[in-house]
Order: C-alpha cells, then structure tokens, then sequence
C-alpha cells in the first residue's frame, strides 16, 4: 500500500454514540423506538440522506430537510461536549503517517469533522481530509475515496481505505481501493479484504509499521 484513507466516525474517532443520542430523540419525538434495525437505515449516511431515510420511515417524506437539520443540531451539542479517538486509532494513524501519506474521507460535514478530530487531537496528523459537503457526491459514491487519493498522489489500486459502514465501505470499494473494516454495528456482515473488531487489533500496528 502507498496510501491510507480512514473514514473518522465510529471508526477514528468515537462519536457515532453522539450520532445515536441525536437519531433516538428524532425518532422518540415522531412516536418511534430506536434499535439496531433504525440504526441501520442511518449509520455511514450524510446528513441529508440520513434525515431523508428518517423521514421516509415517519411516512414523511418531505420533511427531510427539516429533519437533517435537527440531527445536525443535535450532533453539535453532543460533540461540543468532546469526544475522544477509539482505541489503537492514534497509535495506527501515527505508525501509518510514518510511512506513507494518509487522509481522512468522511460523510460529515467539515464543521463536524473538524469538531470530531480536533476533539480527538488527530486533525495534525493527516495530509489533507475532505468532507461530505466538498465534493459533488459523497458516499456511497466514490467521490470522496477518488479526491483523496488524487490529492496524495497515489492510485486508488495502490491505497487502503479504513471503513465502519457499508455505506463507506461501496464508495472505497466503487473507488478501487481495499478495504479493511472494523464495523460499529456489531454482528454487520459487511465486504471486506480485512476484518477486525477494533483499530487496537494485534497485528495491526506491526502491519501498520512495515508501510514505505
């Protein structure tokens, strides 16, 4: 690999509870529970999609907008309150900075992707990040996989793309890339070239060590 492209929440950076705290009081408050399976509608999406997948589900449909604009509310009073990288993810940004450009590609908005990075104390360590609002299609769509890797200088068939969701996981995939997966939905049977249960996996570091 010449190139690494990590995805940030729930996969970097432990804000995806921050996600679910926001999406359970948007459904509570339109009468619905909210579990694994409404979890799944939204986990990987923008913000829009995600507001446009919950409001389908309401029955709905044209209060998308509205609801994507609650969520992104309610994201931002979660993270104003800090949030904190998940375990082995500064250790194996920082053997993988060490020998080959890396980035961030994520479905966030740059403002939430800046809070969440700047919260974990890894927003210095990558090459360049971009956001879900700073290209023409975010993901499922290759779009931000093809930036990033354009941007570091490396083919997409030379780069390896770090994903939690499905959803981050088709765009690496429509991109080129490989794909090494920790999933934040427990038990999700997701595609992959590597599967592990977190970034603290042995083995992983030492892998991450012997890039360059």
């Amino acid at each position: 690999m010449e190139a690494v492209v990590f995805d940030c929440d729930g996969l970097l950076v432990d804000t995806e509870g921050f996600w679910t705290v926001a999406e359970t009081a948007i459904f509570a408050a339109h009468g619905h529970p909210f579990g694994p399976e409404q979890k799944a509608l939204v986990i990987g999406r923008t913000l829009e999609a995600a507001g446009e997948a919950m409001a389908d589900y309401f029955g709905r449909p044209e209060a998308g907008a509205e609801i994507a604009a609650e969520l992104l509310a309610g994201v931002r009073n979660e993270l104003a309150r800090g949030a904190s990288p998940l375990p082995g993810a500064v250790e194996l940004v920082r053997a993988c900075r060490a020998g080959v450009p890396i980035a961030v590609a994520s479905n966030s908005p740059r403002e939430l992707l800046d809070a969440a990075l700047g919260s974990a104390g890894l927003i210095d360590y990558f090459t360049c990040s971009f956001a879900a609002d700073e290209v023409r299609s975010p993901k499922p769509a290759p779009d931000l996989y093809l930036t990033a890797c354009e941007a570091l200088g490396v083919a997409p068939k030379r780069s390896l793309a770090f994903e939690d969701s499905a959803t981050g996981i088709a765009s690496a995939r429509s991109a080129g890339l490989y794909v090494a997966v920790v999933p934040s939905l427990p038990g999700a049977d997701l595609d992959h070239d590597w599967l592990g249960t977190s970034l603290a996996e042995p083995g992983l570091l030492d892998w991450a060590r012997g890039l360059g």
